[in-house]
């Protein structure tokens, strides 16, 4: 879990095929974010392979239309519920649920995440709500959902969807730079970093500190949510006696590129289908090829390194 390993070595998933099948109907997958882009169109991958999925939206109206479009396709083993990542009643009301429902999870991809500023824009006036939705809520929903992964050979996974924008070498705060590549780095050290990060945008003095210059609150949120990634890989590691036992979840980062979406206004150089196909096929490797604690590069040949 060493972030300072600069190690790039080009990865490629294994194709799904029924050799390298691990999952069944019984395989229960959340994605959030879901009811249009990347997230519908993982949900729609996963659906179509088999899965049991919930599809999660903020608005209840777009996320039973995306669940109906599914079924009308032939997909019924889609499922709706209504989730807003930045609020923990609707996190608890989901947690209840799939508890009720489903009895156990194999699979979440944290997908749901907000920007404000269009593409050569970069304002921090929305800064609060983003990191609050990017990071704690993501933070939030991740670790209320820790008690319901399932205990199998399989191993269960999180997949946090994030960018090459919150990429430690975008920060150029080199005293905050070397917190965050910690090799022992706590989860309240980065909620430190988030509180410097606040009082700069309050004090207007964010463009001089260092942070990251193209979309400073989203990346600072991806930034937070890579470091997290890493700090709850290496939980695992250490809970399930370190290198050689079994894992009972991996957690890897997954960056889709500059994909066509509403966040991007519908500018990208591939589609969302695209983005979830690799995505799907991350969340989905065998168990022996399964990987902890790194971070993946789309487009094309994927870039993996640790995070």
């Amino acid at each position: 879990m060493d972030s300072k390993e600069v190690d790039f070595s080009f990865f490629s998933p294994s194709p799904l095929s029924s050799s390298t099948r691990w999952w069944s109907k019984d395989t229960v997958a959340v994605v959030t974010g879901a009811n249009k882009g990347i997230g519908f169109a993982v949900v729609k991958r996963f659906a179509e392979l088999g899965l049991t999925v919930v599809l999660t939206a903020r608005d209840v109206g777009r996320g039973k239309k995306a669940m109906e479009t599914l079924r009308e396709e032939g997909l019924g083993n889609v499922h709706f519920f209504p989730l807003d990542v930045s609020s923990p009643a609707s996190i608890h009301a989901l947690v209840s649920w799939l508890r009720t429902t489903f009895q156990a999870l194999d699979i979440l991809v944290n997908n749901a995440a907000v920007s404000f500023n269009e593409i050569n824009e970069n304002s921090v006036e929305h800064a609060e709500t983003v990191i609050k939705t990017n990071y704690h809520g993501t933070k939030l929903l991740t670790e209320s959902l820790l008690p319901l992964f399932r205990l199998s050979t399989s191993v269960s996974r999180i997949l946090n969807v994030s960018s090459r924008l919150g990429s430690i070498n975008k920060m150029r705060n080199l005293g905050i730079k070397a917190t965050l590549q910690k090799e022992n780095l706590t989860e309240q050290e980065i909620e430190q970093v988030l509180e410097m990060f606040a009082e700069d945008v309050k004090k207007g003095r964010w463009e001089s500190r260092g942070w990251p210059e193209i979309w400073t609150d989203y990346s600072v949120s991806k930034l937070a949510l890579n470091a997290y990634s890493r700090v709850l890989a290496k939980r695992f590691e250490i809970e399930n006696g370190g290198i050689g036992r079994r894992r009972r979840i991996s957690i890897n980062c997954f960056c889709p590129g500059f994909t066509q979406t509403a966040m991007t206004g519908g500018k990208g150089s591939h589609t969302p289908q695209a983005a979830a196909q690799l995505a799907a096929a991350l969340a989905l490797l065998p168990p022996h090829h399964l990987p902890n604690g790194s971070f993946f590069l789309g487009f094309g040949p994927y870039n993996k390194s640790r995070l």
